[in-house]
């Protein structure tokens, strides 16, 4: 089976820092796009960064400049370092892609991990 695993998340308190990693299995990431989304209590998802199958990244206006998408082929993770976070960088952080599933394409979604921002 395919799976996303996010993971790294937690309490951090304002201006801090957290990263987290969305690591596959059952499959390579190598060459595909990997979304990050973010889902605050009562909000709707919202994208906040692609990073391409070669590594090119961009970023929702609201993170730029305070997160860095990377990728390690070798690891199978895409990491998500957050910096100077804020209270509204709380949310649920998921990660997503879409690979060939050999029959159609196949969206494939990490179950999400929390990240609370507060002092």
């Amino acid at each position: 089976q395919l799976h996303l695993v996010e993971s790294g998340g937690g309490l951090v308190q304002p201006g801090g820092s957290l990263r987290l990693s969305c690591a596959a299995s059952g499959f390579t990431l190598n060459g595909y796009a990997i979304a990050w989304f973010r889902q605050a209590p009562g909000k709707e998802r919202e994208g906040v960064s692609c990073i391409s199958g070669g590594g090119y990244a961009n970023y929702a206006d609201s993170v730029k400049g305070r997160f860095t998408t990377t990728r390690d082929n070798a690891k199978n993770t895409v990491y998500l370092q957050m910096n100077s976070l804020k209270p509204e960088d709380t949310a649920v952080y998921s990660c997503r892609t879409v690979v060939d599933g050999g029959s159609g394409d196949l969206e494939i979604w990490g179950q999400g991990t929390l990240v609370t921002v507060s002092s």
